[in-house]
């Protein structure tokens, strides 16, 4: 015991000498060599690599980790398996055919870059990604590269290769424990089949969960997948290898993210949150019952809440085991109730095989997709034509998958998140099921005709009651929010709901409620190609219509400070204000913490891009300045007297005063603003505002 202690005080004070002849490199080349105690960093610098210990550990490991937050976090692991011994000292230089080794001052070999070189000239950096890279010296051209050798971590900007020819891409490994960084039981990576899905697994072997399939935008298996938008998943195509890649991009580059697979096998988002100066969980996988998977068997669905499961077998299924299934042994799923007549069934009585829907599924896992089809009649025929067929499904994104093995990991949504499903079943089953149909829709037409009498009398009643008041509440300024569904197109969007706004002489303006699905695909999934750039509320970024027209999407970041009501009150002012000097408002967004405003698109930006870049700045001749200040005065005098609404902007500054692509001015940004009276000069405020 003595001696152990004796031996970590030597250890510790062994290293706390070398710290104090610690060297930090930015590069390192062949002549250099990083000792333990010195340490290699990126040019931000966010990140920085060294030797370390584990937790409740004396062994050293190469790593990488953030430079910046006071919690140690390891995002990436040279010599994993073989750490350094105990009273050695590590190195990382250069071998003789210029790979990066780690090594100790004996001389053993603990770990190698083991790459193919054309040359021992070499020289190596960590980017600002967290990204070690092996460059030749003479080119340029990268060599190797820690982004192709991940431990448990996923960074952005990390590219995870989906190739169907190879099938699936074991990527990441989890720590073994906190305290011991080699391999342990679970891996996480990507199963192309189909539509590539996210899988983890346990022992290599035994699938512990998966995402869904990709079908452009998101992963269709997890529930409530806006956050992702945040984070910018994308599936592109490398034009130089003809590979597929998965990668994802933050649209706020400030927060770190990272993904990570633990050592309990848990697939989590983390989010370093700046107040608390922590770690916060924004996604674990499992996190249900029903995440877990395969649950119910083959032909079973799962739902349930949080830390409960309740299985069912699919429609024309019924359990395999009776009695196991009635003491919740579920393992060996379900079985069809009655043979298709593709499978022998002589009986003619039901008549053909056909399908029923099974809705608002994940959907199951080992799907095919088939090529070139269009249409759910097409994707439909292609099933009934292959007797091993179990069912299909045609929807946006993915296109026709059919399964042709068991329908496996099937999870019910209690909400509209998931898919539908369309099972096949013998003619019998549907004969059955076309009944069951018709008692329920009889039921529904009842509950529904009771339903449309309460909502008359209730018409009828308020009705009655808005005659009796009067016009009392005529002169009262209140703003009322009308939302009122509509399938038209208002600027090339479809239209999910709209908000009005009631002002005092009564005149309502409604502008156009729109689906932030929508938002997401005409801004390419909110990606940086498409940013224009970050304001004080957060990042602005440039989108397309169908139409073809081009709009400024600001995206408010929740950390911004512009709370509802600043959201709320710019909607309302810039609806009912019309002015040529005024940025014109197309639509706005509200889902979960998302509030996106949308604007008509200025090609010049804000005129402060010019004003204080000095290149810029001399395209801005007498007569471009004079106009621009006339533009803006004429806009002020419009909000401060010729509206009907007498507006004081209260955060008029160069960022604010955006240029068309004739650089005439347009004042934008009204959540501060606020509205005066008719005869009102003045006003107190109890909130800090502006600039």
């Amino acid at each position: 015991m003595m001696g152990s202690r004796f031996t970590a005080a030597a250890i510790a004070i062994f290293l706390l000498i070398n710290q104090c002849h610690a060297a930090t490199f930015t590069n390192l080349t062949r002549s250099q060599t990083l000792r333990d105690g010195d340490f290699l960093t990126s040019s931000d610098p966010v990140f920085i690599l060294g030797f370390f210990s584990p937790p409740n550990s004396t062994a050293r490991y190469l790593g990488v980790w953030y430079n910046n937050i006071p919690t140690q976090t390891i995002v990436w692991v040279a010599n994993r398996d073989k750490p350094v011994s105990p009273g050695s000292r590590g190195l990382l230089a250069f071998s003789d055919d210029g790979n990066l080794v780690v090594s100790d001052s004996e001389g053993a070999l603990y770990w190698s870059s083991n790459a193919t070189l054309p040359s021992n000239r070499t020289a190596a950096i960590l980017s600002d990604a967290g990204n070690l890279v092996l460059s030749d010296t003479d080119t340029g051209r990268m060599r190797w590269q820690s982004f192709d050798h991940p431990t448990d971590t996923y960074l952005p900007g990390m590219e995870v290769l989906v190739n169907r020819q190879m099938g699936v891409n074991r990527l990441f490994s989890s720590w073994k424990s906190a305290d011991d960084p080699s391999p342990g039981r679970y891996t996480m990576g990507v199963d192309p089949r189909g539509s590539p899905q996210i899988v983890v697994w346990d022992e290599l072997v035994n699938r512990r969960w998966r995402s869904g399939h990709w079908n452009g935008l998101q992963f269709v298996g997890v529930p409530n997948m806006t956050a992702n938008y945040l984070y910018g998943f994308k599936l592109s195509n490398d034009e130089g290898d003809g590979n597929m890649y998965f990668t994802y991009t933050p649209s706020n580059t400030s927060t770190l993210f990272r993904f990570l697979i633990t050592a309990d096998g848990i697939e989590e988002l983390l989010v370093w949150d700046d107040g608390t100066q922590k770690w916060d969980v924004a996604q674990s996988q499992p996190d249900t019952e029903c995440d877990f998977y395969n649950k119910c068997g083959k032909f079973a669905t799962c739902g349930g809440s949080q830390g409960t499961s309740q299985c069912s077998c699919l429609r024309g299924y019924e359990p395999e085991d009776e009695e196991e299934w009635r003491k919740g042994n579920w393992s060996m799923g379900c079985v069809r109730s009655t043979p298709l007549q593709c499978e022998g069934n002589s009986s003619m009585t039901g008549g053909s095989d056909g399908f029923v829907e099974t809705r608002n599924v994940k959907l199951p896992d080992f799907a095919d997709s088939v090529q070139g089809i269009s249409g759910n009649d097409a994707c439909r025929e292609q099933c009934l034509m292959n007797c091993s067929c179990k069912g299909y499904v045609m929807t946006t994104g993915l296109g026709c998958f059919i399964w042709t093995q068991d329908l496996v990991d099937i999870r019910q949504f209690s909400d509209a998140s998931g898919k539908t499903l369309h099972v096949r079943l013998a003619g019998s089953e549907l004969a059955s099921s076309n009944k069951v149909n018709l008692s329920k829709l009889a039921i529904i037409g009842i509950v529904l005709a009771v339903i449309v009498v309460l909502v008359l009398l209730a018409c009828f009643l308020f009705t009655i009651r808005r005659k009796l008041k009067g016009s009392a509440t005529k002169n009262n300024a209140v703003l009322t929010h009308t939302l009122s569904k509509s399938c038209e197109l208002v600027a090339g969007f479809p239209v999910q709901e709209s908000i009005t706004g009631e002002s005092q002489d009564g005149n309502g303006v409604e502008v156009p409620l729109l689906q932030f699905d929508t938002i997401a695909v005409a801004t390419n999934n909110f990606s940086k190609e498409n940013k224009l750039g970050q304001g004080g509320f957060g990042p602005v970024y440039m989108g397309k219509l169908p139409s073809g027209q081009e709009v400024a999407v600001k995206r408010l970041s929740v950390k911004s400070g512009q709370g509802f009501e600043e959201f709320k009150n710019e909607i309302i002012l810039i609806s009912k204000l019309q002015h040529r000097n005024l940025v014109r408002l197309l639509g706005w967004c509200m889902q979960d913490e998302e509030k996106m405003l949308i604007y008509e698109y200025m090609p010049n930006k804000s005129l402060d891009f010019f004003l204080f870049d000095p290149a810029k700045r001399s395209e801005l001749h007498w007569n471009t300045r004079f106009n621009i200040i006339e533009g803006i005065a004429r806009g002020l005098l419009y909000l401060h007297r010729d509206s009907r609404l007498r507006i004081i902007h209260r955060d008029l500054k160069a960022s604010n005063i955006l240029l068309d692509g004739e650089m005439n001015p347009k004042i934008s940004d009204f959540g501060m603003a606020r509205i005066f009276g008719g005869n009102q000069n003045e006003a107190n405020t109890t909130r800090v505002v502006g600039t």
